[in-house]
């Protein structure tokens, strides 16, 4: 037969067709075995991976909100007092741990402690209002990190490995249980003016699909359309937009249909939430509606703001939300504490205790889960940067740190765990980083042994091997 030009097959469907494309088959089958998931008791397969989805037993809370300090607060100037200090001002403690640069003697911390609520947890004058609600607070007092650095604590606190990317909590918690509305995204990421260290890899999904990654919001905008890109297409309307995106997906399907990639199917999904998203992210977004009182309550500036947007995400049906405090490591006070950190704990105190207050008169604070704390703590001596007095701060200190949660599921009023007397390491009931992790997990429903994604051959979880559930602090 002669030949003809529409005889030819690509290279593709030569492989295809040959004695290589059998080989395809065991490809495709191991493909999906790295797809391949265990998210909860019922693992139902939906026609959306962010569709709603039961827990591995009813859990305490439905939602998560995590103001996140990067950089490092110190614990023994906010939520872990330490009259010893004062004691040995000036002199060398008694106990040395290898810190990242050298320090020199104790530091007493210049700010006053009070007890506060029938509790009578001491805690520091930088946090006064967010202390009004310290009996629904369980503060951890004896966290601690792997290494002191900021890299490796940020991705151990926010995806639970230091070294290999991993999904981050966030993720994991909406691949777990899925959003409640799917015309936002179930996990956002707010951070002030760009991205913390580590970038978006603090909120990344990891090999897990794409659709569990967190979207990130710089809330220093507060109009709608710089809040948001491309929020609103300005060349076509509502119903052009739709006839595009029909379109757009009869593509996607055909080229997806020929080929194995999950980034395809999270492609589609991206568009499409997109395209919802112009529905409702206008109307969650714009605090302009919430009352004068409601404003004075959570108070001026980027942080309120913020926080107040958190609120709406939240009763809209996100799943997880992270609050930032601003882009690097703001927290980082190396020198100049003392004028740091009340500059820092004043831009957020209120909103967070406005937080707590309207979500307890809303009626979700029952069902909410509010965590606060950094990627470690600081060191109790002074960091010995070669100046004056003035320019008095702490180094990085990843032996023992503070970290507080609150809601549904939480015991108030706790102090769980101790550092030394000097607040240099965690002695009394360690807590590691894998040990929140598996206290969230069980908050929101899930065994954390169990909540696991099929990679590589291997079945990961957010916890590795480690990880127990803090149990003394659940109510």
């Amino acid at each position: 037969m002669p030949f003809s030009p529409s005889h030819r097959i690509d290279r593709r469907s030569l492989l295809q067709r040959s004695g290589i494309g059998l080989g395809m088959l065991g490809l495709n089958s191991l493909l999906a075995d790295q797809e391949g998931t265990t998210p909860s008791a019922n693992d139902n397969r939906t026609a959306s991976p962010l569709a709603t989805k039961q827990p591995h037993f009813p859990g305490r809370v439905k939602r998560v909100v995590h103001f996140f300090l990067n950089g490092g607060p110190s614990h023994v100037d906010t939520f872990d007092p330490k009259p010893t200090l004062e004691k040995h001002a000036g002199q060398a403690p008694p106990m040395s741990l290898a810190t990242e640069r050298k320090t020199g003697a104790c530091m007493p911390s210049p700010f006053a402690f009070k007890k506060y609520g029938k509790s009578g947890i001491e805690v520091s004058e930088l946090f006064s209002r967010t202390a009004e609600h310290i009996d629904d607070i369980a503060v951890i007092r004896s966290m601690y990190a792997q290494v002191p650095n900021h890299e490796p604590s940020l991705m151990l606190m926010n995806c639970g490995d230091s070294v290999l990317p991993r999904p981050s909590v966030g993720a994991w918690a909406l691949y777990g249980l899925g959003s409640e509305n799917q015309n936002l995204p179930g996990f956002i990421s707010m951070c002030p003016s760009g991205l913390p260290v580590k970038g978006a890899e603090n909120w990344q999904s990891g090999f897990l699909p794409g659709s569990y990654q967190g979207t990130y919001v710089d809330p220093k905008h507060s109009r709608i359309d710089k809040l948001i890109e491309n929020i609103h297409s300005p060349h076509a309307t509502t119903k052009v937009q739709q006839r595009q995106l029909d379109l757009l997906r009869q593509l996607n399907a055909e080229h997806k249909s020929t080929r194995h990639d999950p980034r395809l199917e999270t492609r589609i999904q991206s568009y499409e939430l997109a395209f919802r998203m112009q529905m409702e992210a206008a109307d969650a977004f714009d605090v302009a509606d919430e009352t004068k009182e409601t404003h004075e309550l959570y108070g001026s500036g980027v942080h309120a703001r913020q926080t107040m947007i958190a609120r709406r995400l939240l009763e809209r049906g996100v799943r997880y939300v992270q609050l930032w405090h601003g882009a690097g490591n703001v927290w980082d006070h190396h020198a100049k504490l003392e004028e740091g950190h009340r500059k820092l704990a004043g831009e957020i105190d209120q909103p967070i205790s406005a937080l707590l207050t309207d979500l307890k008169r809303r009626g979700m604070f029952h069902d909410t889960l509010v965590i606060w704390g950094g990627e470690f703590g600081r060191t109790p001596t002074v960091e010995l940067t070669g100046g004056g007095a003035e320019t008095l701060g702490r180094d990085h200190n990843h032996y023992g740190f503070s970290v507080w949660m609150a809601g549904g599921g939480v015991r108030g009023g706790t102090v769980h765990g101790a550092t030394d007397e000097f607040g240099f390491k965690a002695t009394e009931n360690p807590c590691s980083v894998h040990d929140l992790h598996a206290t969230i997990l069980h908050l929101l429903g899930f065994d954390h042994t169990k909540l696991t994604y099929r990679y590589a051959g291997r079945d990961f979880r957010l916890t590795d091997v480690h990880g127990n559930v803090i149990k003394n602090i659940l109510a």
